[in-house]
């Protein structure tokens, strides 16, 4: 989750999250590199001296200043397209959880497993409970890890967007539409997200807990829970 002063993504939990933090890192290289060079020539054009009278055009350095920043956007542009369409692969399910936003609360279905369902509310705070104030729930999503996870989400009311930053994952869930999407936990834990579509009066108080556990627990989860 999120900590104090964090100017930099969250810890990633999923192959997705860390290509996205790859990415984002190869892209402020270069606008670094940009910067620094933009800067670099301002300067040297405020404080030289030098002026040459005769110099009406250049046709090379018009071609330089075009076909660089081309260049530029080449080597954006393919790890991006690529990016792309990594985010939108699904490879072989193992489990497929549907998300359905109200105003404003969160409910799951686990159609695998005789159609498990709750409904999931934010809490009030509690030192007593170590809880975190606007993001835990009274019920959490539990996912085993290690696996390919699959989740369908749709709205009954407005536009909502179900959000993990951790896991990469943001999409939107709209009434009469069914979105899907993937993700891979890598290790276990418990991972926040909210909704992240303006959804209403208390769209701050629809946050998202999941909970990363390993297979055998899961099971168990699922025997305890049916």
């Amino acid at each position: 989750m999120a900590t104090w002063s964090n100017l930099n993504y969250q810890n990633s939990a999923s192959p997705l999250m860390e290509q996205i933090i790859f990415f984002h890192d190869h892209t402020l290289i270069i606008l670094i590199m940009i910067t620094i060079l933009v800067a670099y020539l301002m300067m040297n054009l405020f404080f030289n001296n030098y002026i040459n009278r005769f110099l009406l055009e250049s046709q090379m350095i018009e071609l330089i200043w075009t076909i660089l920043p081309a260049i530029t956007l080449i080597f954006i542009a393919l790890p991006s397209l690529r990016l792309l369409y990594l985010l939108d692969e699904l490879n072989n399910p193992l489990i497929t959880l549907k998300s359905i936003g109200h105003q404003w609360y969160w409910s799951y279905e686990y159609s695998d497993f005789n159609n498990i369902e709750f409904d999931s509310y934010m809490i009030q705070s509690n030192e007593n409970l170590n809880n975190f104030r606007l993001l835990d729930v009274d019920n959490r999503i539990i996912l085993p890890m290690n696996n390919q996870i699959r989740i369908l989400v749709t709205a009954t009311d407005v536009i909502h967007s179900w959000t993990i930053p951790s896991l990469g994952v943001k999409i939107d869930a709209n009434p009469g539409r069914l979105n899907q999407t993937s993700f891979f936990i890598n290790r276990p834990g418990i991972y926040y997200g909210q909704c992240s579509e303006i959804c209403g009066a208390n769209h701050s108080f629809m946050p998202i807990v999941i909970e990363s556990i390993p297979m055998k627990n899961f099971i168990n989860w699922i025997n305890n829970y049916s």
